[in-house]
């Protein structure tokens, strides 16, 4: 069965009160065309989890600028004010992590694993309502895992059984939030064959992959 769907079909995995992982960084590795179709959608009150918020007029930060985001998790707010003033008006939960631990409750959910210690946030703001465990004799917090019902990855290349190559630093987030969601879809600039990517170059192997779009019109 084909993994190859158009940019439209999109909203036929798309729902009210979703929980969403979106690859990238400020905006790099970010599938902005599929961003565009959750926009046009108008799907309403998603959990959002990445990195970041972007920008206003840049990746996942589009969304907070139509409103259609009911709680973010992710590491940073400030390269995006709509956020920040959302929040203050008590229009969007925002969930602090940071960026370390964020990466590893994603690596958690997608490893079957119950959760994850750091020290990091002991003392501060980022421990409260959280779990303490000694281990040792230090304290550590226990971060839990982070899944999501679809993952929406960016990509440089696809083969037509889903293994992917990233371009460079856009390979960021992509990964681990491949192995974290009950549907991966990812956004690509090229699609080729199967066989014509080395083996050794595969960076998200296809059998996590669910559904590719080819955005950048390069088809063999």
């Amino acid at each position: 069965m084909s993994k190859l769907i158009g940019i439209d079909q999109v909203a036929e995995f798309l729902h009210d009160g979703m929980v969403v992982m979106v690859g990238g960084f400020l905006g790099v590795g970010t599938p902005d065309n599929i961003i565009q179709v959750i926009i046009d959608s108008d799907v309403n009150d998603i959990t959002l989890i990445a990195n970041d918020t972007a920008f206003m007029d840049k990746g996942v930060g589009r969304l907070i600028v139509s409103h259609q985001v009911k709680k973010a998790i992710v590491s940073h707010i400030g390269t995006n004010p709509y956020t920040g003033k959302q929040m203050i008006d008590n229009e969007i939960e925002v969930e602090l992590v940071p960026q370390g631990t964020l990466a590893e409750r994603i690596r958690c959910g997608g490893a079957g694993l119950g959760g994850v210690l750091t020290p990091t946030g002991i003392g501060t703001i980022v421990e409260n309502g959280k779990q303490k465990i000694v281990v040792d004799g230090k304290e550590y917090l226990l971060e839990k895992p982070l899944r999501a019902s679809v993952a929406f990855l960016k990509a440089k290349k696809a083969d037509k059984a889903g293994n992917l190559i990233y371009d460079k630093t856009a390979r960021n987030f992509n990964p681990i939030m491949a192995m974290a969601a009950d549907l991966v879809i990812a956004e690509v600039d090229e699609i080729v064959e199967i066989g014509a990517i080395d083996p050794d170059e595969v960076m998200t192997p296809g059998i996590l992959v669910d559904k590719i779009i080819c955005t950048g019109g390069y088809w063999l």
